[in-house]
C-alpha cells in the first residue's frame, strides 16, 4: 500500500494521498473530530448531506406502497373478484396458492434485483445504479396496470420485483456513506421510516377505494405509483456520489470534492474535507490487508464470515420474529372477525403507529444502545405473539377480535421502534466499507427467502380454505421470535458511537458481541496481527502471500 501511494504522489494528486505519514495524520485527525462531534454538530455541518440521504431513501416509499397494495388486496373486494374465484359462502377469495405466488413472485424479482446490486453499484456507482432502477419500475408498472388475468400479474410482479430489489440495499447503503459516524443511524433508520410512509399511502389510497367495485378500484392504486420514479431520478442525477465508492475507485480529487458538496459552507471552514477522506482511504487500506478481493465469496472469508452471518440474521429476523404477519394485517384481522372496512381502519392506523415508533427510536438511540434496544424489541413482541395466540385458542367473538386487532397494533408500534429502524443500522454499519454493497445484498437475500417461506405459510395459517389458523398463528411466530432472541444475546454486537475504523479493529481482534460495548478500538496500531498504513512493502507482499 505505501508503495502505491507513493506512486500517486507524482500523478498531481492531492495531499491527502500524497505522503501516507500524512494520510495517516489526517485520518487520526479525522477520527478524533467524528468523536468529538455532537449531534448538533453534525447537522450543521452536514445539512446537505442529509437532505441527499432522505431523497435516496424515499426510492423505498415506492416499494413499501407496493407490497401493501399486494398483500391487502387478497382482503380487497374488487381485486377478489377480478382475480379470485366464487367460494362456497357466496365470497371471492383468491386462493391460498396465488396468494403465495403473487407475494414470492415479487420475492423473486427482487432477488435478482439484488445480484445486479452488486454488480453494477460497485462498477458504476449508487447514483446510476438508482436511476436506472427508476426508469425500469417506470416501465414494468405498466404490466401490472394493464394486466388482464392473475398470470400477467404474477409477472408484472416479478419484474417491478428487479428495481425495488436495487432498492432495498442501495439506498441505506448511500445514507450510511454520506454522513459522518453521528447520523448514521439516524438517517439508516430513515429508511425503515420511508417503508411506512409507502405503507400509509398505500392503505389510504385502499381505505379510499374499498367501496368501488369496478376496475378502477383496483387499477388506480398501481397507477399512482407513475409519481414517483421522475422526481426522484432528477434528484439522484444531481445528487453528489459516495465519496467512499470514489476512494475504492482511486478517484480521490473527486472523492474530495463530494465531501465538500455534502458539508455546509460552515463545516467546509471547520473541516477538512481532506482529513475524511484520508480517514477513508486508511480504512479502505485496512481491510484490504484482511480481505484482498470486493467478490462475493470474500463475503464467506476469515472475518468478513461473521460480519456476512450478523447481517443476514439481522434482515431475516424482520421475519422470523413474526414479522410476516403485518404484511397480512388486513387479511389477518378479517379472519379475526372483523369486517373489510374495520380492517383497512385498522392497518392505516397500524402504519400510523409505526411511524411514531421510528421517531421514538431516534429519541431513544443517543441513550440506548442498538443491541439493547434490539433485544428489548424480541422480548416483548414474543410475549405479544404468545398472547395473540392464546386468544385465538378461545371461541371467536366481537370482543376477542378486537383485543387481537389492538394487540397487533400494539405489536407492530414495537417493531417499529426496535427491530423495523435498527436492522438498517446493524447492516449498513456491521459490513465492511469494501464488501457493504455484496455483504447487503447476501443479507437482503436471506431476508427474501425467510419471507418466501413466511409468504408460504402465513397465507395458509390465515386462509379459510387450508388450515385457518386464524391468530392462533401468533404461537407459532413466537416460538420463532425466542430462537433469534437467543442468537441476537449471542452474536450481534453494539456498533454505537464506533467509526468503520474502529468496527474494523474489533472484528479483527474477534471481540465477542456482548463485549464490543466495552472495549477500546485502535485501529492505528501498528503492531495489529495484520499490520497498518506504515507496513514497508515487504511485510505488505507477505500478508498477500499468507491470505492466499
Amino acid at each position: 500500500m505505501l508503495a502505491s501511494l507513493r506512486e500517486r504522489r507524482g500523478s498531481g494528486s492531492t495531499g491527502s494521498e500524497a505522503d501516507p505519514d500524512l494520510v495517516l495524520d489526517r485520518a487520526r485527525a479525522a477520527l478524533e473530530e467524528e468523536h468529538s462531534m455532537n449531534l448538533w454538530t453534525a447537522v450543521k455541518t452536514y445539512p446537505k448531506a442529509i437532505g441527499w440521504s432522505v431523497l435516496a431513501s424515499t426510492c423505498i416509499v415506492m416499494e413499501g406502497y407496493d407490497l401493501v397494495v399486494i398483500f391487502s388486496f387478497f382482503a380487497f373486494p374488487a381485486f377478489s373478484k377480478k382475480y379470485g374465484h366464487l367460494t362456497e359462502d357466496g365470497s371471492y377469495q383468491v386462493t391460498a396458492a396465488w396468494q403465495t405466488g403473487l407475494t414470492n413472485g415479487t420475492c423473486i424479482g427482487e432477488m435478482i434485483g439484488l445480484a445486479l446490486t452488486g454488480i453494477f453499484a460497485d462498477k458504476y456507482g449508487q447514483r446510476w445504479t438508482i436511476i436506472g432502477a427508476l426508469a425500469l419500475v417506470s416501465c414494468f408498472i405498466f404490466i401490472t396496470f394493464f394486466s388482464p388475468n392473475i398470470r400477467v400479474l404474477l409477472v408484472g410482479q416479478i419484474l417491478c420485483g428487479i428495481p425495488w430489489g436495487v432498492f432495498q440495499t442501495i439506498t441505506p447503503s448511500y445514507a450510511a456513506e454520506v454522513v459522518p459516524t453521528e447520523l448514521r443511524p439516524y438517517l439508516t433508520c430513515y429508511v425503515n421510516l420511508c417503508w411506512v410512509m409507502g405503507q400509509i399511502i398505500g392503505s389510504g389510497v385502499l381505505r379510499a377505494l374499498v367501496d368501488r367495485t369496478d376496475q378502477w378500484g383496483y387499477r388506480i392504486p398501481y397507477a399512482l405509483q407513475w409519481i414517483w420514479p421522475i422526481p426522484l431520478a432528477v434528484a439522484m442525477f444531481l445528487a453528489p456520489e459516495s465519496p467512499w465508492w470514489l476512494v475504492r475507485q482511486g478517484r480521490i480529487q473527486e472523492a474530495e470534492r463530494s465531501v465538500n458538496r455534502l458539508m455546509s459552507k460552515q463545516g467546509q471552514e471547520a473541516f477538512d474535507s481532506q482529513k475524511s477522506v484520508a480517514a477513508m482511504i486508511h480504512t479502505n487500506e485496512m481491510e484490504k490487508q484482511v480481505t484482498l478481493g470486493t467478490s462475493y465469496l470474500d463475503c464467506f472469508k476469515g472475518i468478513e464470515l461473521r460480519r456476512t452471518e450478523i447481517c443476514c440474521m439481522v434482515w431475516m429476523i424482520q421475519i422470523l420474529c413474526g414479522g410476516g404477519i403485518m404484511a397480512f394485517s388486513s387479511y389477518f384481522f378479517e379472519r379475526a372477525g372483523l369486517n373489510t372496512a374495520y380492517s383497512f381502519d385498522l392497518t392505516m392506523a397500524q402504519y400510523g403507529l409505526g411511524a411514531i415508533g421510528v421517531f421514538i427510536a431516534w429519541a431513544l438511540l443517543p441513550w440506548v444502545g442498538r443491541r439493547t434496544l434490539f433485544l428489548f424489541g424480541q422480548v416483548i413482541m414474543m410475549v405479544l405473539l404468545l398472547i395473540i395466540g392464546f386468544i385465538g385458542v378461545a371461541p371467536k367473538n366481537q370482543p376477542s377480535s378486537w383485543a387481537v386487532g389492538a394487540l397487533l397494533l400494539l405489536y407492530v408500534f414495537v417493531y417499529d421502534i426496535t427491530i423495523g429502524p435498527l436492522t438498517y443500522s446493524f447492516v449498513s454499519e456491521i459490513s465492511s466499507t469494501r464488501l457493504r454493497q455484496k455483504t447487503m445484498v447476501l443479507a437482503r437475500n436471506a431476508y427474501l427467502v425467510a419471507n418466501i417461506i413466511s409468504n408460504v405459510l402465513t397465507p395458509h395459517m390465515l386462509n379459510p380454505t387450508a388450515w385457518d389458523w386464524g391468530p392462533k398463528t401468533g404461537l407459532f411466530w413466537a416460538g420463532s421470535c425466542f430462537l433469534t432472541t437467543v442468537w441476537a444475546y449471542y452474536r450481534l454486537p453494539e456498533p454505537k458511537g464506533r467509526t468503520y475504523a474502529e468496527l474494523d479493529d474489533l472484528f479483527e481482534r474477534k471481540i465477542p458481541a456482548r463485549k464490543f460495548a466495552t472495549t477500546v478500538a485502535n485501529p492505528f496500531d501498528t503492531g495489529r496481527r495484520h499490520g497498518s498504513i506504515n507496513d514497508p512493502p515487504s511485510r505488505q507482499e507477505e500478508r498477500k502471500t499468507e491470505a492466499t
